[in-house]
């Protein structure tokens, strides 16, 4: 469901409008009455909510969108907008209900919206974020953050460490295991052996040791290594060129030594259609590429579409994907 105060239940909710969406096996972990009161709010008809609290009550049918309710917010006391420690641990409960499912095999997938970390600060739960969370909860030590758009593709080395830490802490092998990591998830997206850019973390790529040695130290090391395993990787290319590269299609991904190295063009392009995918978990994850956008919240102006990309993700990639279509 996302933190309750922001967008998440609308999006969620503006997704089962597409016929698309509901011919699936889906069911939402979230608060009955928030998902109801957002319904109401986008006078929705084409489908009516079904309170369980079993997976095994689901009942799915296009016309019934399953509510696995946890009745963690009073809705005389939510403020839409508002950054509220209430808010910040319903999404938290809910992550946590979902990796529960997820690792007793009974859901196959999980599709996260938003959350707001201030609140969930103010909760007490000291994580960067969605993905630093289902790491915790499933004892994951290697995983990295992938986000994908038809278009482009970028996977990240580090994410939610401040710039110094990422260029002071960047080593050979993370830089070889997330390599690894967008491999193996690209060649389910793409069918066959991906073609994998790296970036380097320097203007132009260090220009050889002129802006700098991190390139010749830790990526080119890393680069030439994952080659040497069959892995179709290059680089590292000049960080201002090679995402052109590849949105005009001379890469399927590009690996991103920081966090805004990636974000930055990714969402440029597709901030609507983007999908974020956690790759090294126990099972599969998507979500939305944007956050809680507190200032529109409740206001039935979300965008759904990252959503709804991530929906369609999860079920292209899921576990249970080769099985409907059998």
């Amino acid at each position: 469901m996302g933190d309750p105060s922001g967008i998440g239940p609308e999006i969620i909710i503006k997704s089962f409008e597409n016929s698309e969406i509901r011919n699936n096996r889906i069911i939402v972990i979230g608060d009955y009455n928030v998902m109801q009161a957002s319904g109401k709010m986008l006078k929705i008809k084409s489908f009516k909510l079904n309170r369980i609290h079993n997976v095994q009550d689901g009942i799915f049918k296009p016309g019934v969108l399953n509510i696995l309710d946890l009745p963690l917010v009073n809705m005389n006391d939510l403020q839409p907008g508002k950054v509220e420690a209430v808010s910040g641990n319903a999404a938290f409960e809910c992550i946590r209900k979902a990796v529960k499912l997820a690792k007793n095999r009974d859901i196959d997938s999980i599709v996260t919206a938003p959350l707001n970390k201030e609140a969930l600060h103010l909760a007490g739960h000291k994580y960067p974020g969605h993905t630093e969370i289902l790491a915790s909860l499933t004892g994951t030590r290697d995983y990295a953050m992938l986000l994908y758009e038809k278009r482009l593709s970028v996977i990240h080395v580090s994410t939610h460490v401040s710039l110094l830490e990422a260029i002071t802490g960047l080593r050979r092998e993370r830089i070889e295991k997330v390599i690894e990591l967008g491999n193996e998830v690209m060649k389910r997206l793409c069918g066959d052996e991906p073609r994998i850019a790296a970036a380097g973390i320097n203007p132009h790529a260090g220009e050889n040791g002129l802006f700098g040695n991190e390139e010749i130290n830790e990526i080119i090391p890393a680069v030439k290594n994952m080659k040497r395993k069959g892995i179709n990787v290059d680089g590292p290319h000049p960080p201002d060129t090679v995402f052109l590269q590849t949105l005009n299609g001379k890469y399927d991904l590009v690996v991103a030594m920081y966090h805004d190295q990636g974000h930055i063009p990714l969402k440029l392009i597709g901030f609507s259609s983007g999908v974020n995918v956690t790759v090294g978990l126990p099972f599969l994850r998507t979500s939305v590429d944007h956050g809680t956008a507190f200032d529109i919240s409740w206001k039935g102006k979300a965008n759904e579409d990252s959503m709804v990309e991530a929906i369609k993700l999860s079920i292209k990639l899921g576990p249970s994907a080769k099985a409907n279509q059998k």
